[in-house]
């Protein structure tokens, strides 16, 4: 039997619940399809914070680079609000990125048939459904740019600088590229070409990997607001999404939200090599937290495409997400129910994948 090492990683708020969903879900997905998972628990966030007095441990990092990949919950809440920026909980975020060395987040934004009347656009702009997949650069840009504050004509001025280097935008390009031919084959590149410097280095650099290394895929090129216009007028024409990790940052949300339920979407970061980590892109929801109300399914996606991108086991991955679909018909959390249609707790909608797996 195949075995994986995973750190688990639960996190705050509402953390521990749905990442437990997700273990549920894998280990019968294991069940049936052959593979064993090993699971190393680790404090990452405030929880982290309470216990050792900092939001990431070295034990933490020691225990995912250890791991074949890790599984986060989620981070944060106002208990730590007060707590100095350099130990808040989302600097463990930030720190275990950078020490596994994640350059590369893939957020895709689907749309479940069961939930289409649940996104806020028209029945007629979504047509069939929607599956775009945003690939965002993530250790780059503005984000980790040089910043500071300084007086300008006697007033203080603060400054966050965009910087990007050829290897960095490569890298993510070939990452966006090699998940196309997985897909349909497009890849939209979205800049700020007209203005900003680092967007002409970013376009130039994107389009010759396009022509040396992947002619087969199709590229285009977006300036960035048009891009947020579009998503919302004609999410249809977009496939594969790459861009800097500013503009990923604002295009992901939004994307997430025309999908209908921050509650369904699943993210993955990775690395150069096949480790990755694995989390819903919403938050920690410590005011639901405990309560049963959490929904576990954007973790359960995030552990398929842990399977996917991660472990190989792609079959696998495929049934979980065919197992969501069909557990959309038979109950669902309050973010996403309807009139008519079976209210259930986050341990029961967990339940309901497994029963359709």
């Amino acid at each position: 039997m195949r075995e994986y090492n995973i750190a688990v990683l639960k996190g705050d708020g509402i953390g521990p619940e749905i990442v437990d969903e997700a273990i549920r879900v894998l280990d019968k997905a294991g069940e049936k399809f052959g593979f064993h998972m090993n699971y190393t628990y680790a404090l990452l966030g405030g929880c982290a914070i309470d216990e050792t007095g900092v939001p990431l441990p070295q034990e933490t990092i020691d225990a995912c680079k250890a791991a074949d990949s890790t599984l986060l919950g989620a981070v944060g809440g106002p208990k730590w609000d007060n707590v100095p920026g350099d130990r808040r909980p989302e600097k463990g975020l930030l720190g275990i990125r950078g020490a596994l060395g994640l350059f590369a987040n893939l957020r895709p934004a689907v749309i479940f048939p069961q939930l289409r009347s649940a996104s806020p656009l028209r029945p007629e702009i979504i047509g069939e459904g929607l599956d775009i997949l945003v690939v965002r650069e993530l250790t780059g840009g503005i984000y980790f740019g040089e910043r500071g504050r300084r007086t300008v004509d006697g007033a203080e001025a603060a400054y966050d600088t965009e910087q990007y280097s050829v290897p960095e935008i490569e890298r993510i390009a070939r990452v966006a590229f090699e998940m196309a031919r997985k897909r349909k084959s497009r890849v939209c590149s979205v800049d700020k070409a007209n203005v900003l410097e680092s967007s002409r280095l970013w376009r130039a650099t994107v389009t010759r990997i396009r022509d040396e290394e992947f002619p087969d895929v199709e590229l285009s090129h977006m300036y960035v607001d048009n891009c947020a216009m579009q998503l919302v007028r004609n999410p249809g024409q977009f496939d594969v999404i790459v861009t800097s990790n500013i503009f990923g940052d604002i295009l992901s949300d939004e994307a997430s939200m025309i999908s209908g339920s921050i509650g369904m979407l699943a993210s993955a970061s990775l690395s150069g090599g096949k480790s990755g980590l694995y989390e819903p892109i919403h938050g920690s929801a410590p005011d639901i937290a405990g309560t049963g109300k959490a929904n576990p399914l954007a973790t359960i996606l995030s552990a398929a495409m842990m399977l996917r991108y991660s472990l190989g086991e792609a079959e696998a991955a495929d049934a979980i997400e065919a197992a969501v679909s069909r557990a959309l018909e038979k109950g669902r959390t309050a973010d996403i129910c309807t009139e008519g249609m079976k209210l259930v707790s986050c341990a029961e909608m967990g339940a309901l994948v497994c029963e359709s797996l």
